[in-house]
């Protein structure tokens, strides 16, 4: 689910449910969907790319 930020979440999660969100770019943002304004954690491309790997072959 994308939102018109570029922010998205999980396919899997529904819209009341809280999630991380994603949002894609030179670098990766990521937060909490029930705190927004609490900011963001920024990787880079090959962080986030480690990252998938890591959680995806686990």
């Amino acid at each position: 689910m994308t939102n018109s930020t570029g922010w998205f979440k999980s396919s899997w999660s529904t819209e009341t449910q809280d999630c991380v969100e994603v949002h894609l770019g030179d670098e990766v943002g990521v937060r909490d969907s029930k705190a927004p304004s609490d900011g963001q954690l920024s990787v880079g491309q090959a962080g986030w790319s480690a990252f998938l790997a890591a959680v995806t072959s686990a």
